[in-house]
């Protein structure tokens, strides 16, 4: 009968005397109790899965098939025996591709914000992926290899914006300045209400920039002060003085910065602060307007201070460099100053000249001019002198 009696399938007997499995000593024992004790000493050197992750190593928990069974039954006396021992993953698939999710995010772009203090720029991040299919695929081929590690397959990526690029969209076009009266306070006053209503303004790509609707009316109720206007070719007090002078300003900062001037229309009477055909009056029926021909954004920033009034535009330079250029068609001298009596001397309004002028832009690249283009041919008016010179009487 020998030393097993099988009976419903299951074996009552003892292994040989003298038989070693994997070094551990079984002769003797019943089957099933020398089972359980290799069983025992091969789960103790088996040790967890390992994963290797950027974070730290990950531990499963694994089982194990063998052959034991039909090895010790099979044992002679005194032999000593290499159980062959399979690692068994349950749940393999599902661990890892929770394994997978916590090791996994999205890149972050870089971030840009705009305001009247200038620009913020919030760095890019880099995001990082899981190889889902790989790592079951390392997983598998490691245990049937008899190996009990893998590195996790992460890779990184990258954000779709960077500082860099927003930093290079960013850059500035042109800048254009005047210079006025700063102990005029109403007047300086106005000019720094107007440029701090344009000032973080964004204008998209086609987007047309509208000054009256930007700034909106010159009145008492919106924080202007009364100051000189031109009106009727004269030069009278008015709310809002001044703020032609930031028109004027931003219009020229416009053109440099190759904006495309939708609408302009200059004073009556040349002014001070800038050539002719530059100016740029603005009223409730007069507006400046301009365009952003480029595909990226235009950013505005202007100051007031200091006695000038300065207007930056930033965006990505399109590799052209552009000027203005003014053209003195005609000038015309005022007649004699008309006297008239009064309780003191003194200059009533001031003689000007009357001009004949024409604006072009200039477009440079590389230095090479391409194009010359008129802006503007403007007639300004001849203003009679008017002195008061004291009554005899």
């Amino acid at each position: 009968m020998g030393s097993a009696l099988f009976l419903g399938g299951w074996t009552f007997g003892k292994v040989k005397a003298g038989v070693t499995v994997d070094g551990v000593e079984v002769g003797g024992l019943t089957f099933a109790a020398a089972e359980e004790t290799v069983r025992q000493s091969l789960a103790a050197g088996l040790g967890p899965f390992v994963v290797h992750t950027p974070e730290g190593d990950e531990l499963f928990e694994t089982e194990f098939r063998d052959d034991l069974q039909s090895l010790l039954r099979r044992a002679k006396k005194g032999e000593e025996l290499h159980a062959e021992v399979k690692r068994v993953w349950v749940g393999l698939e599902e661990d890892l591709l929770d394994l997978c999710a916590r090791h996994s995010y999205a890149a972050r772009d870089a971030v840009l914000s705009f305001s009247a203090r200038g620009f913020v720029y919030q760095r890019e991040s880099a995001g990082q992926a899981c190889d889902y299919p790989k790592c079951v695929a390392d997983a598998v081929n490691a245990i049937d290899r008899g190996e009990s590690e893998i590195t996790l397959s992460v890779f990184s990526v990258a954000a779709k914006v960077t500082e860099k690029e927003l930093r290079a969209r960013t850059r500035a076009l042109a800048s254009y300045t005047t210079y006025f009266d700063e102990k005029n306070t109403p007047r300086a006053h106005n000019i720094a209400l107007a440029c701090s209503k344009i000032s973080g303004t964004v204008l998209l790509p086609g987007e047309e920039f509208s000054f009256n609707g930007t700034v909106g009316k010159r009145t008492r109720e919106n924080g202007f002060e009364e100051a000189n206007i031109i009106s009727g070719g004269e030069f009278v007090p008015g709310v809002g003085g001044g703020v032609c002078q930031v028109s004027t300003t931003l219009m020229n900062a416009a053109l440099l910065s190759g904006l495309n001037v939708t609408e302009s229309r200059p004073h009556s009477l040349t002014v001070g602060y800038v050539p002719c055909s530059r100016d740029a009056m603005v009223s409730d029926f007069s507006d400046l307007k301009f365009k952003n021909p480029y595909d990226v954004p235009v950013y505005l920033l202007g100051l007031a201070a200091g006695g000038s009034v300065k207007f930056t535009f930033y965006g990505l330079p399109d590799g052209k460099t552009y000027d203005i250029e003014t053209k003195i068609l005609l000038v015309a001298d005022p007649p004699e100053e008309k006297i008239v009596e009064g309780e003191e001397d003194k200059l009533l309004r001031a003689p000007k000249q009357g001009v004949a002028s024409e604006s072009y832009l200039l477009v440079y690249e590389n230095g090479t001019l391409l194009s010359r283009t008129l802006l503007r041919r403007d007639t300004y008016a001849v203003v009679q002198g008017i002195r008061q010179v004291k009554s005899e009487n």
